[in-house]
């Protein structure tokens, strides 16, 4: 493989923290808090700065988690439709009650 290939399969992006380093995909442990319980996810998609270590999630995987932690995850999103009877019973007027 030459230089040009491996750019390709590996994106490097400069560090925003130490501006020295090169931020490269690798996949690490991600720790959340979901309520008052600690969700981990091990080998998770993550941006690693070779210089500093600093880590950056993957946006893109980060939205996915989020969406299957969601309280609503595997529940429809539309309210279900009233069926509305085609016959309607007419009120009958209310007769005044009589003054004793």
């Amino acid at each position: 493989m030459d230089d040009k290939t491996l750019t390709q399969l590996d994106p490097v992006i400069p560090c925003t923290d130490c501006q020295a380093g090169h931020m490269h995909r690798e996949y690490v442990a991600y720790y959340t808090w979901l309520g008052d319980e600690l969700i981990t996810v091990p080998d998770f998609p993550a941006w690693v700065c070779d210089i500093c270590g600093r880590c950056e999630y993957d946006e893109n995987a980060l939205a996915r988690l989020s969406l299957l932690l969601s309280p609503n995850a595997g529940k429809t999103t539309s309210t279900p439709r009233k069926i509305q009877s085609k016959e309607k019973s007419k009120s009958k007027p209310q007769r005044p009650i009589p003054n004793e």
